[in-house]
C-alpha cells in the first residue's frame, strides 16, 4: 500500500473530518508500523481513508458538537476491524523526569515512581 497517498490529509473535505484526518492518519499508520497484517486488512478492505473519516464523524453536529480523542481512534480502527477491541493505557511518570535522573521527588517505601491506570476505567464515568 502506498501509504502516502492513501492517507494523504491535503484534500480532505469536511470540517468535522479536517479537524481529526491528521491524528487519525497517524495513528493508523503507526498501527501499520507495528503490524504489517493491520496494514494488510486496510489495503484489502477496499475502503478508502476518506470514507474512514466520514464514517468517524457521520453524527457529528449541532446535538452531538465533537468526539473524545478515546471515541474517533475507536471508531477508526472499527471502520477497518469490525470486531476489533482498544484497550487504552497511560503511565504517569510522578518524577517528571522519565526516569532521566534521580528523581527530586522520593516516593514513599514499596511506591513506584511510575503510575499505570487504564484509560478504559475513565470511559464509564
Amino acid at each position: 500500500m502506498n501509504r502516502e497517498k492513501y492517507f494523504d490529509i491535503k484534500n480532505v473535505k469536511g470540517q468535522a473530518q479536517k479537524i481529526v484526518a491528521e491524528g487519525v492518519a497517524n495513528a493508523l499508520q503507526y498501527c501499520c508500523d507495528k503490524e504489517p497484517e493491520f496494514e494488510q486488512a486496510i489495503e484489502q478492505s477496499g475502503k478508502s481513508f476518506t470514507d474512514c473519516l466520514n464514517e468517524i464523524v457521520k453524527d457529528v453536529g449541532p446535538s452531538k458538537p465533537g468526539l473524545s480523542d478515546f471515541e474517533t481512534y475507536n471508531r477508526a480502527v472499527k471502520f477497518y476491524f469490525s470486531t476489533a477491541k482498544i484497550w487504552y493505557t497511560m503511565n504517569i511518570d510522578l518524577s517528571g523526569d522519565n526516569g532521566a535522573t534521580k528523581s527530586p521527588i522520593t516516593m514513599t517505601e514499596n511506591k513506584k515512581d511510575t503510575l499505570s491506570i487504564s484509560l478504559d476505567d475513565l470511559l464509564d464515568f
